[in-house]
């Protein structure tokens, strides 16, 4: 399982008293430096987060991979088509959320994230939809073209208790075995943290995660390569 490590809340940070520190780009190359598989980063129409100086940097500077994650939107496709991101994800964004709280709804936008994914295609970008652990979604994600899907996990991340924690961890076990017996790869985040991981990493049919928050978090204490690598040695401590 390979890890992607979302920098946008180094951005918020360093936006939060409109500075210049903490710098992202500087943070996700340290993290390249300390064994990350790939940066992610969510350019929200607000800008709330990175800044489209951030992606152009990061795109020049960076040698792993770069997950951009984007809303299906004209000004924001045109971005993504312009840097040329390794994959890009597609996620629902609303103005009043402090992060993207659930999964995009395929079904109901059909037609619109087809065509998103029909552009993204024509620059030569793989695209990856960030959705629920349900079957029909799934199943609508390849009908309108995506090469991967990627799995909310905040429920699980999320659970008031280890009864709930594991009755979603066996949805989204159902859905990845789903996902790639149908042809999709399959990435999965949001809400992962050094102790929720444990049991998740023995999802076995799951390509990569994508962790942040808690990553961050821990290296205002540690640094950012011990919290890294502390993060790296759990993925590969599979049962």
């Amino acid at each position: 399982m390979k890890f992607s490590l979302n920098v946008d809340h180094v951005a918020t940070l360093r936006n939060a008293r409109g500075e210049n520190q903490p710098d992202p780009i500087t943070y996700a190359l340290m993290a390249e430096q300390s064994g990350v598989d790939g940066i992610v980063v969510h350019l929200r129409e607000d800008r709330r987060h990175v800044s489209d100086r951030d992606l152009r940097l990061l795109r020049e500077l960076i040698t792993t991979k770069l997950d951009l994650e984007m809303a299906a939107e004209k000004s924001i496709i045109h971005i993504a088509c312009e840097t040329q991101p390794e994959l890009a994800t597609l996620v629902p964004e609303k103005r009043q959320e402090l992060t993207t709280e659930g999964g995009l709804n395929v079904l109901d936008n059909l037609e619109k994230i087809k065509t998103t994914i029909h552009e993204l295609h024509e620059a030569n970008i793989p695209v990856s939809l960030f959705i629920e652990s349900d079957i029909n979604q799934i199943d609508a994600s390849l009908d309108v073209g995506a090469d991967f899907i990627e799995i909310h996990t905040g429920k699980y991340a999320n659970a008031p208790t280890e009864e709930d924690m594991l009755e979603e961890l066996e949805k989204i076990k159902t859905a990845a075995k789903h996902a790639k017996r149908i042809g999709l790869g399959v990435n999965a985040g949001h809400g992962l943290n050094y102790i929720n991981i444990k049991e998740f990493i023995n999802v076995e049919e799951i390509d990569e995660v994508s962790i942040g928050q808690a990553v961050i978090a821990r290296s205002v204490f540690v640094g950012v390569e011990q919290a890294v690598k502390e993060m790296i040695y759990l993925i590969n401590q599979k049962k």
